[in-house]
C-alpha cells in the first residue's frame, strides 16, 4: 500500500499543444475548451485567463485521470483522482495536493476516510482493512498512527496511545464477552530479526495475551461450565475472543528494527470508560492481576 501521489505526471510544459474552445479578447483560453498537450495528456473543461480554472477533466497518458475543480492550473477544491494502479482518492485538494477531508481507496480494497495534509494522512481518520474488516480509528501525523487511537477487530478492540504506527504506553483490550484487560505496551530492545522472524513478530505483537485471566473473569461473572446464548462454553467463547489474525495490520513493509513490543498486563476488569490519561487505564474493579 502506498500513498505516493500518482498524479505527479507530466503537465503542460513549453508548447501549449492543440486547443479548441473559447478565448478572451486577449486571445487567452477563457471559458470552455479542450486541449491536447504535446505529451499526449488531454484536458476538457473550464479556463480562465489562459489557466485551467473551474470544473474540468484531465486525462493522463498513463491512464490516470482527475475530475474536479481547478485553480490556476492546479487541482484545488473538490475532485476525484483515479490512479493507474486502480486506487482512487475522492475529496479535498489544495494547491495540487490531497488536503482536507477525503477518502482514499487502495488497490487491495483497503480504505482511509479522514483528514489529509500535503498528500499525507494527517488529523483524525479511519483506516479499514478490506480482508479482515479490522479498523484503526484515531489520530494520524504525516501518514502514521500517532497519539490516541483504537484498533477494532471482529470480537475485541484495543484502545490506547500510538507512536510511529505502534501501540505505546498505557492501554486496554476490550472483549465482547464483557471484560477488559488493562496494561501497557513497552518497547524492548533485541537483536535485529531476519525477514521471516520479523513477519512472525508482527503477526503476534498486538495479540491480546493471558487467556487464563479473561477466562477467570468470565467464570466469576457467569459460573463455571456455563453455556452462553451462542451455545458455546465460556472457555470456548474466551478462546474465540482471544484468537484473531493480524493479516493486513501493517500497511506496508518497513525496515526491520532492533526493538519489539511487549504487552505488560496489569489487571482484568469489568467494562469501563477509557481515556488517554495513565491514571485511568487501571480504573474499574480488578478481578485478577499479574506481572510479566
Amino acid at each position: 500500500m502506498s500513498d505516493v501521489g500518482s498524479e505527479e505526471f507530466d503537465d503542460e510544459q513549453g508548447s501549449l499543444g492543440e486547443y479548441e474552445g473559447d478565448r478572451n479578447e486577449a486571445g487567452e483560453r477563457h471559458g470552455q475548451g479542450k486541449a491536447v498537450l504535446p505529451n499526449g495528456d488531454t484536458y476538457q473543461g473550464a479556463y480562465e485567463n489562459g489557466k485551467r480554472c473551474g470544473q474540468g477533466t484531465y486525462k493522463f497518458k498513463n491512464g490516470a485521470r482527475y475530475i474536479g475543480e481547478w485553480y490556476m492550473n492546479l487541482k484545488h477544491g473538490q475532485g476525484v483522482f483515479y490512479y493507474p494502479d486502480g486506487s482512487k482518492y475522492e475529496g479535498s485538494w489544495v494547491d495540487d495536493q490531497r488536503q482536507g477531508h477525503g477518502v482514499y481507496t487502495y488497490p487491495n480494497g483497503d480504505t482511509y476516510d479522514g483528514e489529509w495534509l500535503h498528500h499525507q494522512r494527517h488529523g483524525q481518520g479511519t483506516y479499514t482493512h478490506h480482508d479482515t474488516g479490522s479498523q484503526y480509528m484515531g489520530t494520524w501525523i504525516m501518514g502514521k498512527m500517532e497519539s490516541v487511537g483504537e484498533l477494532i477487530h471482529l470480537n475485541h478492540r484495543y484502545q490506547g496511545n500510538f507512536v510511529n504506527n505502534n501501540p505505546s504506553g498505557p492501554g486496554k483490550y476490550v472483549f465482547d464477552i464483557g471484560c477488559e484487560q488493562h496494561g501497557e505496551y513497552l518497547q524492548i530492545e533485541q537483536p535485529a530479526l531476519d525477514e521471516a522472524s520479523s513477519k512472525e513478530e508482527k503477526a503476534v505483537k498486538l495479540r491480546s495475551p493471558h487467556r487464563d485471566q479473561a477466562l477467570s473473569f468470565a467464570i466469576s461473572a457467569f459460573g463455571d461450565e456455563t453455556v452462553v446464548s451462542s451455545g458455546m462454553s465460556l472457555e470456548h467463547r474466551v478462546d474465540e475472543a482471544l484468537h484473531w489474525s493480524d493479516k493486513g495490520e501493517a500497511e506496508e513493509d518497513e525496515p526491520v528494527i532492533s526493538t519489539t513490543l511487549k504487552w505488560k498486563p496489569k489487571a482484568v476488569t469489568g467494562l469501563s470508560v477509557w481515556t488517554s490519561e495513565k491514571d485511568s487505564v487501571t480504573s474499574g474493579t480488578s478481578i485478577s492481576s499479574s506481572e510479566d
